[in-house]
């Protein structure tokens, strides 16, 4: 998938699991999911120094992003370098999302 810029994408995210966002999270169009890094505590990533959050709405100026059913899943500028060293793909799991990270 490539974003706007004609560049390949370094995050995706399947319709099965936006469907498990938007029900879930009560989404709508027109929402903003904001990917973002912190320290302790979170969703294990493959970095060893990092785990991913996320949270709802939008905040600080949007760095990389995919729009799927109107919902704007993006990773912020000051962010955006975790995706150049990796890519992520969200996927459904059995019950919920499940997080899958490429080293580079």
């Amino acid at each position: 998938m490539k974003n706007e810029w004609g560049v390949l994408m370094s995050f995706q995210i399947t319709d099965e699991a936006v469907k498990w966002y938007k029900d879930e999270m009560g989404l709508e169009e027109g929402d903003y999911v904001k990917f973002f890094l912190k320290i302790y505590g979170g969703i294990k990533t493959d970095h060893p120094n990092y785990f991913l959050g996320l949270s709802v709405g939008k905040d600080g100026e949007v760095g990389e992003s995919i729009v799927i059913d109107g919902i704007t899943f993006y990773f912020s500028q000051k962010d955006v370098w975790f995706l150049k060293e990796y890519d992520m793909k969200v996927v459904m799991g059995n019950e919920e999302v499940e997080y899958q990270f490429t080293e580079r």
